[in-house]
Formats: C-alpha cells, structure tokens, sequence
C-alpha cells in the first residue's frame, strides 16, 4: 500500500474516535493523539518521497 493510501486509512480510522473525544470520552482522545503521531509520521514519509520524485 502507498503511503498515501496508509494516511487515508489511519485518517478514517481516527474519525470515529474524533467524535467520541468531541463528546467526552477520555479515552478517545488518548487514542486520537497516537492516530495523530501516526499521522504526522506518515505525512514525513510522503515528504521524503514527494522529495525524491522530484530529484529524479
């Protein structure tokens, strides 16, 4: 799978967490914050590759 498509999947994966944090659920917002560490890392890993397409 691209990596793209991985931040897709984690992004959707979030949303529902999203909404549960956004009602109150403490839980739900710890497990939205490690989606988001996830997040950020892959968006890192389609800059280093955006980077190299460029450089070809």
């Amino acid at each position: 799978m691209s990596s793209y498509g991985k931040l897709v999947e984690v992004v959707e994966a979030a949303r529902g967490d999203v909404e549960k944090a956004e009602g109150g659920n403490k839980a739900a917002t710890s497990r939205v914050r490690k989606s988001m560490q996830e997040i950020k890392a892959i968006a890192q890993e389609i800059r280093k590759e955006m980077l190299e397409l460029r450089d070809k």
